[in-house]
C-alpha cells in the first residue's frame, strides 16, 4: 500500500520560518551594531579668533622756526665790527713781524725803531676807529659789549706802547717778551669777545 503526502505542498511551511529567521538575525545584526558602535557625537567649536589690526598713528611734530629781522642799524654794526676785527688781526701780523725782524736781526736797530713806532701809530688809529660811533644807544646789549671791546682794544694798544718800550730797554728782551706776551692775550680776548658779540646777535 503506497504512502500518500496529505500536504500538497509541503515547501511552504518551510519559507516562512526561513523568514522568521532573517527576521530575527537581522534584528540581532542592528542592535549588535548600535551597541558596539555607541559614537559619540562632538561637536568641534573653532574658535575664531579676530585679529585686531592696531593703527599706530604718529603724530608728527613741526617745529616751527620765527626768524626775527634785527633793524638796519644793529646788522651795520655788527657787520662793522665783525670787519673791524680781521683788521686788528692783521695789524697784530705787524707787530709780530716787526719784533721778529728785530730777533732775527735783519733790520738795524733804528730801522726796528722806526716799524715799531708805525705799528703804534696804527694801533693808536685803530683804537680810534673801533671805538667810535659805536652801537645804536637803543640796544643796551650792545652798548655794554662794546664797552668791553673798547676796553681791550685800549689795552692791546698800551702793549705796543710797552713792546717798544721794551725795544728800547736796557735788559737783555725780558721787558719785550713780557709786552709781547700781554699783547698777545689781550688781541685774543679782543677778537673773541667781537666773534661773541656777532654770534649771540646771529642765533
Amino acid at each position: 500500500m503506497e504512502n500518500f503526502n496529505s500536504d500538497p505542498k509541503p515547501g511552504r511551511l518551510i519559507l516562512p520560518l526561513v523568514l522568521i529567521g532573517m527576521i530575527a538575525t537581522t534584528y540581532t545584526f542592528i542592535n549588535r551594531v548600535v551597541e558596539n558602535n555607541d559614537l559619540d557625537l562632538q561637536t568641534e567649536v573653532q574658535d575664531v579668533q579676530e585679529e585686531t589690526n592696531e593703527e599706530v598713528i604718529q603724530e608728527e611734530t613741526t617745529t616751527s622756526t620765527t626768524t626775527t629781522t634785527l633793524p638796519e642799524n644793529y646788522v651795520s654794526y655788527l657787520e662793522e665790527i665783525n670787519g673791524e676785527r680781521i683788521v686788528a688781526i692783521n695789524l697784530a701780523q705787524e707787530v709780530l713781524e716787526a719784533n721778529d725782524n728785530w730777533d732775527n736781526k735783519t733790520v738795524t736797530y733804528q730801522e726796528a725803531k722806526q716799524e715799531f713806532d708805525d705799528f703804534i701809530t696804527k694801533w693808536e688809529e685803530f683804537v680810534d676807529i673801533l671805538s667810535n660811533p659805536g652801537p645804536p644807544n637803543e640796544f643796551a646789549n650792545l652798548v655794554t659789549s662794546h664797552e668791553e671791546i673798547k676796553t681791550l682794544v685800549n689795552l692791546v694798544y698800551q702793549d705796543t706802547i710797552e713792546i717798544k718800550a721794551g725795544l728800547e730797554s736796557s735788559d737783555t728782551g725780558e721787558r719785550r717778551a713780557a709786552a709781547l706776551d700781554s699783547f698777545n692775550s689781550n688781541l685774543d680776548q679782543l677778537t673773541d669777545k667781537i666773534s661773541e658779540v656777532v654770534a649771540a646777535a646771529s642765533s
